[in-house]
């Protein structure tokens, strides 16, 4: 059948004689090396593909975990460092929500402030509620495996519904979170974490309203994950460009952080 493509019906090498030119000059060992070529991988199709978003994460988290270490050691000599690193790294964090495309730098240097803000304020909770980070860091690799073993098999998925909930619920978090750490900055309340302190009672039991908070926080932050996982899997699916894993990576590194902070709170509450 004829090419419908005039380019191609005018050259010689598209016709009939061309074709059986061509299978003529190849010989059988030609043939079997073509067949035999893999398929184009990402470097070639520069596609979104799961090994190299993974590969992104990693890189992300690698950096990060390097500057929370040091964050940890340097934090007893220099206490303010994790707050210049929360600061950088809440900057950068609305610079790479807001940026049309993703930037590898800009999400790298995320990675690294939030690094020195998680490794010293967890070296300041440490300091005060012994082995409560290792509860943290444990609780939260739970929440994040178990997200993504119920995502691979279906048994969660983004739905519009869910997020529009979820960013009702993220508004009325922000709102409470921006009104407490007011209060704490002009003396609202004398309480180490502010109104979270605040002793409640239900059904007869005593709690912290921050222990339900962060419960509910957590429930946030495991839904984040399921969009993250959605984003990458639809990217993947629909082909898009390569440099899109490093938006997956950032959602993933923004959520996770901001899970084990809401686990080291908890636990730290816990503890009072």
């Amino acid at each position: 059948m004829a090419s419908s493509n005039p380019a191609f019906s005018r050259n010689e090498a598209f016709g009939a004689r061309g074709a059986v030119a061509s299978s003529q000059a190849l010989s059988d060992n030609d043939l079997q090396s073509m067949y035999n070529r893999p398929s184009a991988g990402s470097q070639d199709t520069e596609r979104m593909t799961y090994e190299d978003t993974i590969t992104k994460t990693g890189l992300g988290f690698a950096l990060l975990l390097v500057a929370a270490a040091i964050s940890w050691v340097a934090t007893p000599v220099l206490p303010f460092l994790f707050i210049l690193g929360a600061v950088a790294g809440f900057g950068l964090g609305l610079v790479n929500i807001f940026k049309k495309e993703p930037s590898a730098p800009l999400i790298l240097a995320f990675g690294a402030a939030q690094g020195l803000f998680v490794g010293g304020i967890s070296r300041v909770f440490e300091g005060i509620y012994e082995g409560v980070v290792m509860q943290a860091v444990l609780a939260t690799l739970v929440v994040v495996a178990v997200t993504l073993a119920l995502f691979r098999s279906g048994k969660i998925r983004a739905s519009k519904k869910a997020t529009k909930v979820f960013l009702i619920a993220m508004v009325g978090y922000g709102l409470f979170s921006l009104i407490n750490v007011g209060m704490m900055i002009f003396g609202g309340t004398d309480q180490a974490f502010g109104m979270r302190s605040t002793d409640i009672s239900i059904l007869g039991f005593e709690f912290k309203l921050g222990i339900v908070i962060g419960i509910l926080a957590v429930l946030m932050a495991a839904y984040s994950l399921v969009l993250d996982f959605d984003f990458i899997q639809k990217g993947v699916n629909n082909r898009l460009p390569r440099k899109y894993g490093w938006s997956g990576a950032f959602g993933i590194m923004m959520t996770v952080v901001w899970l084990y902070v809401e686990m080291l709170r908890i636990f730290a509450l816990g503890r009072q």
